[in-house]
Protein backbone atom coordinates (compact mmCIF):
# COMPACT_ATOMS: atom_id res chain seq x y z
CA UNK A 1 0.00 0.00 0.00
CA UNK A 2 1.44 3.52 -0.75
CA UNK A 3 2.06 5.67 1.04
CA UNK A 4 1.16 9.71 0.61
CA UNK A 5 4.41 11.18 1.88
CA UNK A 6 3.36 14.58 4.40
CA UNK A 7 4.44 18.04 3.92
CA UNK A 8 6.66 18.89 6.29
CA UNK A 9 6.15 21.85 8.30
CA UNK A 10 7.07 25.10 7.03
CA UNK A 11 8.37 26.47 10.23
CA UNK A 12 9.52 29.96 8.66
CA UNK A 13 6.56 30.50 6.43
CA UNK A 14 3.94 33.34 7.02
CA UNK A 15 1.32 31.42 8.30
CA UNK A 16 3.57 29.70 11.13
CA UNK A 17 4.79 33.20 11.92
CA UNK A 18 1.17 34.66 12.25
CA UNK A 19 0.19 31.59 14.37
CA UNK A 20 3.22 32.48 16.78
CA UNK A 21 2.45 36.29 16.81
CA UNK A 22 -1.68 35.18 17.83
CA UNK A 23 0.08 32.43 20.27
CA UNK A 24 1.93 35.53 21.89
CA UNK A 25 -0.61 38.05 21.86
CA UNK A 26 -3.09 35.69 23.86
CA UNK A 27 -0.04 35.23 26.35
CA UNK A 28 0.30 39.23 26.80
CA UNK A 29 -3.99 39.45 26.85
CA UNK A 30 -3.85 37.04 29.49
CA UNK A 31 -1.03 37.99 31.46
CA UNK A 32 -2.63 42.08 31.39
CA UNK A 33 -5.89 40.36 32.78
CA UNK A 34 -4.27 39.09 35.36
CA UNK A 35 -2.58 42.03 36.41
CA UNK A 36 -5.97 44.05 36.04
CA UNK A 37 -7.53 41.56 38.14
CA UNK A 38 -4.81 42.26 41.06
CA UNK A 39 -5.32 46.11 40.31
CA UNK A 40 -8.68 46.23 40.50
CA UNK A 41 -8.63 44.06 44.02
CA UNK A 42 -5.69 46.07 45.30
CA UNK A 43 -7.93 49.33 44.20
CA UNK A 44 -10.87 48.40 46.35
CA UNK A 45 -8.54 46.91 49.75
CA UNK A 46 -6.75 50.50 49.57
CA UNK A 47 -10.19 51.84 48.85
CA UNK A 48 -11.61 50.27 51.99
CA UNK A 49 -8.48 50.97 54.05
CA UNK A 50 -8.72 54.46 53.20
CA UNK A 51 -12.23 54.86 54.40
CA UNK A 52 -11.62 52.81 57.54
CA UNK A 53 -8.34 55.15 58.33
CA UNK A 54 -10.75 58.53 56.90
CA UNK A 55 -13.37 57.99 59.35
CA UNK A 56 -11.85 56.13 62.15
CA UNK A 57 -8.71 58.17 62.91
CA UNK A 58 -10.74 61.09 64.23
CA UNK A 59 -12.33 58.08 66.63
CA UNK A 60 -9.32 57.48 67.99
CA UNK A 61 -8.85 61.37 69.55
CA UNK A 62 -10.83 63.65 71.65
CA UNK A 63 -11.60 67.20 72.39
CA UNK A 64 -11.37 68.46 75.63
CA UNK A 65 -12.41 71.91 77.29
CA UNK A 66 -10.41 73.01 80.55
CA UNK A 67 -12.73 73.64 83.61
CA UNK A 68 -11.42 75.55 86.89
CA UNK A 69 -13.08 73.74 89.76
CA UNK A 70 -12.34 76.17 93.07
CA UNK A 71 -13.64 73.18 95.95
CA UNK A 72 -13.44 75.46 98.71
CA UNK A 73 -15.48 77.78 97.81
CA UNK A 74 -17.88 75.21 96.23
CA UNK A 75 -21.22 73.64 97.58
CA UNK A 76 -19.12 69.87 97.39
CA UNK A 77 -19.14 68.69 101.18
CA UNK A 78 -17.06 65.85 101.53
CA UNK A 79 -14.29 64.80 104.23
CA UNK A 80 -10.85 64.37 103.04
CA UNK A 81 -10.96 61.42 105.31
CA UNK A 82 -13.34 59.79 104.12
CA UNK A 83 -11.96 58.99 100.59
CA UNK A 84 -8.64 56.81 102.06
CA UNK A 85 -10.33 53.55 103.20
CA UNK A 86 -13.53 51.58 102.08
CA UNK A 87 -15.89 53.87 102.29
CA UNK A 88 -14.60 56.38 99.70
CA UNK A 89 -17.19 55.31 97.00
CA UNK A 90 -19.85 55.25 98.78
CA UNK A 91 -19.16 59.16 99.83
CA UNK A 92 -18.04 59.93 96.40
CA UNK A 93 -21.77 58.77 95.19
CA UNK A 94 -23.69 60.44 97.88
CA UNK A 95 -21.55 64.48 96.61
CA UNK A 96 -23.05 66.24 94.17
CA UNK A 97 -19.72 66.55 91.69
CA UNK A 98 -21.78 66.64 88.68
CA UNK A 99 -23.43 69.46 89.87
CA UNK A 100 -20.50 71.19 91.14
CA UNK A 101 -18.93 71.12 88.09
CA UNK A 102 -21.98 72.35 85.99
CA UNK A 103 -21.65 75.30 88.13
CA UNK A 104 -18.07 75.73 87.63
CA UNK A 105 -18.29 75.64 83.43
CA UNK A 106 -21.65 78.09 84.01
CA UNK A 107 -19.26 80.70 85.92
CA UNK A 108 -16.24 80.31 83.62
CA UNK A 109 -18.46 80.31 80.26
CA UNK A 110 -21.61 81.35 81.11
CA UNK A 111 -25.36 79.85 80.99
CA UNK A 112 -24.49 77.84 78.25
CA UNK A 113 -21.57 76.29 79.81
CA UNK A 114 -23.13 72.99 81.48
CA UNK A 115 -23.72 72.21 77.58
CA UNK A 116 -20.09 72.40 76.53
CA UNK A 117 -19.32 69.07 78.91
CA UNK A 118 -20.25 65.61 77.78
CA UNK A 119 -22.99 64.43 79.65
CA UNK A 120 -20.24 61.90 81.72
CA UNK A 121 -17.38 64.55 81.51
CA UNK A 122 -17.67 64.94 85.82
CA UNK A 123 -17.01 60.93 85.98
CA UNK A 124 -13.14 62.37 85.64
CA UNK A 125 -13.41 64.91 87.90
CA UNK A 126 -14.64 61.75 90.25
CA UNK A 127 -11.82 59.95 89.65
CA UNK A 128 -9.14 62.99 90.09
CA UNK A 129 -10.99 63.40 93.59
CA UNK A 130 -10.32 59.69 94.04
CA UNK A 131 -6.75 59.60 92.98
CA UNK A 132 -5.64 62.78 94.70
CA UNK A 133 -7.99 63.82 97.53
CA UNK A 134 -5.53 67.12 98.71
CA UNK A 135 -7.74 68.72 95.15
CA UNK A 136 -10.39 69.46 97.97
CA UNK A 137 -8.64 71.72 99.52
CA UNK A 138 -7.81 73.74 96.64
CA UNK A 139 -8.81 74.97 92.56
CA UNK A 140 -8.08 72.80 90.11
CA UNK A 141 -7.96 72.34 86.28
CA UNK A 142 -9.19 69.54 84.31
CA UNK A 143 -9.91 68.88 81.06
CA UNK A 144 -13.27 67.29 80.50
CA UNK A 145 -14.66 65.74 77.05
CA UNK A 146 -16.63 68.32 75.49
CA UNK A 147 -20.12 67.31 73.78
CA UNK A 148 -20.67 65.93 70.84
CA UNK A 149 -21.68 69.00 69.03
CA UNK A 150 -18.74 70.99 70.01
CA UNK A 151 -16.73 67.73 69.02
CA UNK A 152 -18.33 68.10 65.36
CA UNK A 153 -17.57 71.75 65.53
CA UNK A 154 -13.86 70.88 65.63
CA UNK A 155 -13.78 68.43 62.71
CA UNK A 156 -15.93 71.48 60.83
CA UNK A 157 -19.22 69.55 60.71
CA UNK A 158 -21.14 71.38 63.20
CA UNK A 159 -23.66 73.92 63.17
CA UNK A 160 -22.86 78.02 63.27
CA UNK A 161 -23.67 77.93 67.03
CA UNK A 162 -21.42 75.01 67.92
CA UNK A 163 -18.95 75.93 65.52
CA UNK A 164 -18.65 79.87 67.24
CA UNK A 165 -18.68 78.24 70.80
CA UNK A 166 -15.39 75.88 69.54
CA UNK A 167 -13.72 79.64 67.80
CA UNK A 168 -13.85 81.43 71.28
CA UNK A 169 -12.82 78.50 73.23
CA UNK A 170 -9.96 78.36 70.75
CA UNK A 171 -9.11 81.75 71.05
CA UNK A 172 -9.01 81.20 74.80
CA UNK A 173 -6.73 78.13 74.74
CA UNK A 174 -9.15 76.74 76.88
CA UNK A 175 -9.86 73.90 74.43
CA UNK A 176 -7.59 71.02 72.54
CA UNK A 177 -7.72 67.85 70.79
CA UNK A 178 -5.84 65.09 71.84
CA UNK A 179 -5.63 60.98 71.83
CA UNK A 180 -7.86 59.33 73.37
CA UNK A 181 -6.51 56.36 75.36
CA UNK A 182 -9.84 56.06 77.15
CA UNK A 183 -10.99 54.79 74.06
CA UNK A 184 -8.62 51.82 74.04
CA UNK A 185 -9.32 51.18 78.30
CA UNK A 186 -12.49 52.05 78.53
CA UNK A 187 -16.02 49.82 77.91
CA UNK A 188 -19.19 50.23 76.35
CA UNK A 189 -20.85 53.94 77.44
CA UNK A 190 -24.16 55.78 76.58
CA UNK A 191 -22.34 58.74 75.84
CA UNK A 192 -19.94 58.51 72.86
CA UNK A 193 -17.09 60.78 74.36
CA UNK A 194 -16.59 58.37 76.95
CA UNK A 195 -17.14 55.04 75.31
CA UNK A 196 -14.64 51.87 74.63
CA UNK A 197 -13.50 49.24 73.28
CA UNK A 198 -11.39 47.58 76.28
CA UNK A 199 -14.83 45.36 77.45
CA UNK A 200 -15.75 43.81 73.84
CA UNK A 201 -11.54 43.28 73.08
CA UNK A 202 -11.59 41.56 76.32
CA UNK A 203 -14.65 39.40 75.46
CA UNK A 204 -12.85 38.45 72.40
CA UNK A 205 -9.97 37.36 73.35
CA UNK A 206 -11.63 35.18 75.74
CA UNK A 207 -14.16 33.96 73.21
CA UNK A 208 -11.54 33.17 70.93
CA UNK A 209 -9.12 31.28 73.45
CA UNK A 210 -12.25 29.02 74.15
CA UNK A 211 -12.75 28.71 70.31
CA UNK A 212 -9.20 27.54 70.14
CA UNK A 213 -8.87 24.95 73.15
CA UNK A 214 -11.53 23.80 72.02
CA UNK A 215 -12.18 22.98 68.25
CA UNK A 216 -8.27 22.49 68.00
CA UNK A 217 -7.87 19.42 68.87
CA UNK A 218 -10.65 18.19 68.61
CA UNK A 219 -10.35 18.78 64.88
CA UNK A 220 -7.03 17.70 64.79
CA UNK A 221 -7.55 14.57 66.81
CA UNK A 222 -10.93 14.36 63.76
CA UNK A 223 -8.18 14.44 61.15
CA UNK A 224 -6.06 12.14 62.52
CA UNK A 225 -8.35 9.44 62.64
CA UNK A 226 -10.41 9.89 59.64
CA UNK A 227 -7.55 9.74 57.60
CA UNK A 228 -4.97 7.34 59.35
CA UNK A 229 -7.38 4.59 61.45
CA UNK A 230 -11.07 5.07 60.13
CA UNK A 231 -11.91 1.84 57.81
CA UNK A 232 -13.66 2.81 54.77
CA UNK A 233 -17.14 1.91 54.74
CA UNK A 234 -20.58 3.40 54.75
CA UNK A 235 -20.76 5.38 57.74
CA UNK A 236 -16.69 7.29 57.29
CA UNK A 237 -18.64 7.96 53.90
CA UNK A 238 -21.47 9.55 55.86
CA UNK A 239 -18.81 11.31 58.04
CA UNK A 240 -16.78 12.76 55.62
CA UNK A 241 -19.70 14.11 53.86
CA UNK A 242 -21.66 15.68 57.12
CA UNK A 243 -18.54 17.40 57.74
CA UNK A 244 -18.35 18.92 54.29
CA UNK A 245 -21.09 19.97 54.53
CA UNK A 246 -21.49 21.39 57.71
CA UNK A 247 -18.07 23.56 56.66
CA UNK A 248 -20.76 25.08 54.22
CA UNK A 249 -23.54 25.34 56.94
CA UNK A 250 -24.61 29.28 57.95
CA UNK A 251 -23.19 30.75 60.75
CA UNK A 252 -26.69 31.81 61.82
CA UNK A 253 -27.38 27.98 62.12
CA UNK A 254 -24.74 27.40 64.46
CA UNK A 255 -26.19 30.00 66.59
CA UNK A 256 -29.46 28.84 66.75
CA UNK A 257 -28.23 25.28 67.91
CA UNK A 258 -25.90 27.15 70.70
CA UNK A 259 -29.20 28.76 71.54
CA UNK A 260 -30.93 25.41 71.72
CA UNK A 261 -28.44 23.02 73.69
CA UNK A 262 -26.14 25.38 75.54
CA UNK A 263 -29.02 27.96 77.11
CA UNK A 264 -31.62 26.41 77.08
CA UNK A 265 -30.76 22.63 77.72
CA UNK A 266 -27.89 23.39 79.30
CA UNK A 267 -28.35 26.11 81.32
CA UNK A 268 -24.97 27.91 80.54
CA UNK A 269 -24.78 31.67 81.13
CA UNK A 270 -26.24 33.81 78.65
CA UNK A 271 -23.80 36.26 76.76
CA UNK A 272 -20.45 34.92 78.43
CA UNK A 273 -17.23 33.98 76.44
CA UNK A 274 -17.80 30.40 76.97
CA UNK A 275 -21.13 29.91 75.16
CA UNK A 276 -19.58 32.23 72.70
CA UNK A 277 -16.25 30.46 72.66
CA UNK A 278 -18.22 26.52 72.72
CA UNK A 279 -20.42 27.86 69.88
CA UNK A 280 -18.10 29.24 67.28
CA UNK A 281 -16.19 26.48 68.07
CA UNK A 282 -18.76 24.07 66.55
CA UNK A 283 -18.95 26.21 63.44
CA UNK A 284 -14.33 26.43 63.32
CA UNK A 285 -13.87 22.75 63.91
CA UNK A 286 -15.27 21.58 60.06
CA UNK A 287 -13.23 23.88 58.87
CA UNK A 288 -9.89 22.38 60.85
CA UNK A 289 -10.87 18.61 59.92
CA UNK A 290 -10.99 19.01 56.12
CA UNK A 291 -7.74 21.20 56.19
CA UNK A 292 -6.17 19.08 58.90
CA UNK A 293 -7.09 15.75 56.72
CA UNK A 294 -6.00 17.39 53.86
CA UNK A 295 -2.29 18.42 55.01
CA UNK A 296 -2.46 14.94 56.76
CA UNK A 297 -2.85 13.57 53.18
CA UNK A 298 -0.43 15.19 51.54
CA UNK A 299 2.57 13.76 53.53
CA UNK A 300 4.29 11.10 51.47
CA UNK A 301 3.50 7.58 51.63
CA UNK A 302 7.72 6.80 52.22
CA UNK A 303 7.39 8.60 54.85
CA UNK A 304 5.34 6.44 56.74
CA UNK A 305 6.65 3.74 55.14
CA UNK A 306 10.03 4.64 56.56
CA UNK A 307 9.29 4.92 60.11
CA UNK A 308 7.35 1.74 60.21
CA UNK A 309 10.27 -0.02 58.44
CA UNK A 310 12.25 1.39 61.61
CA UNK A 311 10.24 -0.09 64.32
CA UNK A 312 7.55 2.82 64.90
CA UNK A 313 4.24 1.09 65.91
CA UNK A 314 1.59 3.08 64.41
CA UNK A 315 1.36 5.68 66.70
CA UNK A 316 4.93 6.54 66.72
CA UNK A 317 4.69 7.19 62.90
CA UNK A 318 1.27 8.94 63.07
CA UNK A 319 2.58 11.52 65.94
CA UNK A 320 6.05 11.55 65.62
CA UNK A 321 6.51 11.89 62.04
CA UNK A 322 2.91 12.56 59.89
CA UNK A 323 1.49 15.29 62.13
CA UNK A 324 4.76 17.25 62.56
CA UNK A 325 5.20 17.56 58.83
CA UNK A 326 0.93 18.04 58.46
CA UNK A 327 1.47 21.13 60.93
CA UNK A 328 1.93 24.12 58.72
CA UNK A 329 -1.29 22.74 56.76
CA UNK A 330 -3.11 21.90 59.71
CA UNK A 331 -2.37 26.08 61.10
CA UNK A 332 -3.43 27.29 57.74
CA UNK A 333 -6.98 25.42 58.26
CA UNK A 334 -6.99 26.57 61.69
CA UNK A 335 -5.90 30.68 60.72
CA UNK A 336 -9.04 30.56 57.92
CA UNK A 337 -11.40 29.19 60.64
CA UNK A 338 -10.42 31.35 63.67
CA UNK A 339 -10.54 34.29 61.31
CA UNK A 340 -14.23 33.85 60.29
CA UNK A 341 -15.43 33.45 64.00
CA UNK A 342 -13.35 36.32 64.93
CA UNK A 343 -15.29 38.57 62.57
CA UNK A 344 -19.04 36.38 63.11
CA UNK A 345 -21.65 38.33 64.48
CA UNK A 346 -25.21 36.17 63.60
CA UNK A 347 -23.99 33.38 66.05
CA UNK A 348 -23.23 35.52 69.11
CA UNK A 349 -26.55 37.67 68.84
CA UNK A 350 -28.70 34.49 69.22
CA UNK A 351 -26.98 33.36 72.26
CA UNK A 352 -27.16 36.52 73.78
CA UNK A 353 -23.73 38.67 73.57
CA UNK A 354 -25.57 41.75 72.50
CA UNK A 355 -25.93 43.05 75.95
CA UNK A 356 -24.88 46.64 76.89
CA UNK A 357 -21.45 45.67 79.27
CA UNK A 358 -20.07 48.66 80.99
CA UNK A 359 -17.65 46.86 82.89
CA UNK A 360 -15.03 44.08 80.91
CA UNK A 361 -15.48 40.52 81.68
CA UNK A 362 -13.67 39.07 84.37
CA UNK A 363 -13.30 35.46 83.16
CA UNK A 364 -15.14 33.06 80.65
CA UNK A 365 -18.84 32.82 82.40
CA UNK A 366 -19.12 36.48 82.88
CA UNK A 367 -21.60 38.97 81.06
CA UNK A 368 -19.77 40.10 77.89
CA UNK A 369 -19.69 41.55 73.76
CA UNK A 370 -16.82 40.79 71.24
CA UNK A 371 -15.81 43.28 69.02
CA UNK A 372 -18.17 42.66 65.95
CA UNK A 373 -21.31 42.64 67.85
CA UNK A 374 -20.19 45.92 69.55
CA UNK A 375 -19.25 47.64 65.83
CA UNK A 376 -22.86 46.19 65.41
CA UNK A 377 -24.36 48.10 68.10
CA UNK A 378 -22.76 51.15 67.46
CA UNK A 379 -23.72 51.96 63.90
CA UNK A 380 -26.90 51.11 64.73
CA UNK A 381 -26.80 54.67 67.03
CA UNK A 382 -27.75 57.44 65.23
CA UNK A 383 -25.25 59.82 66.67
CA UNK A 384 -22.43 61.19 64.47
CA UNK A 385 -19.56 60.62 67.12
CA UNK A 386 -20.90 56.68 67.00
CA UNK A 387 -19.93 56.76 63.83
CA UNK A 388 -16.54 57.50 64.47
CA UNK A 389 -16.16 55.22 67.19
CA UNK A 390 -17.72 52.14 64.42
CA UNK A 391 -15.42 53.40 62.11
CA UNK A 392 -12.51 53.13 65.01
CA UNK A 393 -13.45 49.98 66.50
CA UNK A 394 -13.41 48.58 62.76
CA UNK A 395 -9.59 49.15 62.71
CA UNK A 396 -9.26 47.82 65.93
CA UNK A 397 -10.46 44.28 64.85
CA UNK A 398 -8.65 44.65 61.78
CA UNK A 399 -5.22 45.31 63.67
CA UNK A 400 -6.44 42.06 66.49
CA UNK A 401 -7.54 39.81 63.19
CA UNK A 402 -4.15 40.79 61.62
CA UNK A 403 -2.01 39.90 64.59
CA UNK A 404 -3.50 36.94 65.43
CA UNK A 405 -3.33 36.06 61.73
CA UNK A 406 0.49 36.84 62.16
CA UNK A 407 1.35 34.80 64.88
CA UNK A 408 -0.48 31.98 63.36
CA UNK A 409 1.60 32.58 59.96
CA UNK A 410 4.35 32.64 62.43
CA UNK A 411 4.13 28.74 63.85
CA UNK A 412 3.29 27.90 60.83
CA UNK A 413 6.58 28.60 59.16
CA UNK A 414 8.81 27.68 62.07
CA UNK A 415 7.06 23.91 61.98
CA UNK A 416 7.03 23.88 58.61
CA UNK A 417 9.63 21.20 56.75
CA UNK A 418 10.51 19.97 53.33
CA UNK A 419 11.29 17.20 51.62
Amino acid sequence: MNRVPKTPTDWSGEAMRARVRRRYAQERRFRLLGLSAIGVSVGFLAFLLWTMASNGISGFMETRVRVAVDFPHSTLMIDPALLSGPTAQAALASADIEGTVAAAAQAQYGAQGTRLISDAGWLRVRSAILDDPTLLQRKADFWLPVSSGIDQAGKASGTPETTDQYRRLKAKDAIQRRFNLGFLTASDATDPATVGIWGAFKGSLLTMLVTLVLSFPVGLFAAVYLEEYAPRNRWTDLIEVSINNLAAVPSIIFGLLGLAVFLNTLHLPRSAPLVGGLTLALMTMPVIVIAGRNAIKSVPPSIRDAALGIGASRIQMVFHHVVPLALPGILTGTIIGMARALGETAPLLMIGMRAFIATPPGGITDSATVLPVQIFLWSDEVGRSFVEKTSAAIIVLLVFLMAMNGIAIYLRNRFERRW
